[in-house]
Formats: structure tokens, sequence, C-alpha cells
């Protein structure tokens, strides 16, 4: 077992059930690699592409880096006040649409491949 799953493993009920989920389909249907970051499971292409967290009102929220530059043609994605990350908070495995988050994690993936990511913080040197 690895360490991003065994983390998992630590959540209770329904939050395991959609983290173990996620995780099966981004790393293996989407071939993303899996480490642990800020203690909670983060999904690697060429950058950070998003992230498991499990939140205190039981929900596990299924977060995009860059949020920010993704359509969200399919209106599922917020920002609750944030300016980069977007995401989605799930409950249960049967309320996450499917094709909605499939097309979410196409895009996503597709923009981490073809424009990589640049840092829009000021170096120290300026």
């Amino acid at each position: 077992m690895t360490e991003v799953e065994e983390l998992i493993y630590q959540q209770d009920g329904l939050q395991r059930e959609v983290m173990l989920y996620f995780h099966d389909l981004l790393e293996n249907n989407y071939g993303l690699l899996a480490k642990i970051t800020f203690k909670n499971p983060c999904y690697y292409g060429n950058s950070w592409i998003c992230y498991l967290k499990p939140l205190k009102n039981g929900k596990v929220e299924l977060a995009f880096m860059r949020g920010n530059e993704l359509s969200n043609d399919q209106g599922i994605l917020k920002s609750n006040g944030r300016k980069q990350l977007r995401s989605i908070e799930i409950s249960e495995l049967k309320e996450i649409p499917l094709d909605a988050v499939e097309e979410i994690l196409n895009e996503a993936i597709l923009l981490d491949q073809t424009q990589p990511y640049e840092s829009k913080r000021k170096s120290k040197e300026s």
C-alpha cells in the first residue's frame, strides 16, 4: 500500500469511498502521479494538477490548481473566494457528475501538457 493510499484509508466511510474512487481514476485512468502534499493526496502530470481534501462537513473537495484557467462550461467548479483554485465538493459516489468531472479532468491535463505552469509571483530578485 502506498503512502497516499494509507492516508486515504485513515478517512471515514463515505469520504474514504469518494477519495479511493478519485485516487484510482486519477492514477490508473489518467496516469497521474500521486504524492502527499500539505497532508493531502495530490496528483501531478508535468505540474500539480489537482488534489483531494477531506472536509470537516463530511464532503471531499476535488480542487484544481489552475482552475481559473479552465472553461468551467459544466458550471460545477466553485472558487469560494480563491483567485486560482476551483473545486467541487462531493458527499458520496452516487452524486458525482461523472461526465462533467471527466471533461474537467481532460481539460486540466491538456492545459498541463500544452501550457506549462508559470508562477505569477514576483521573484525575490525583482
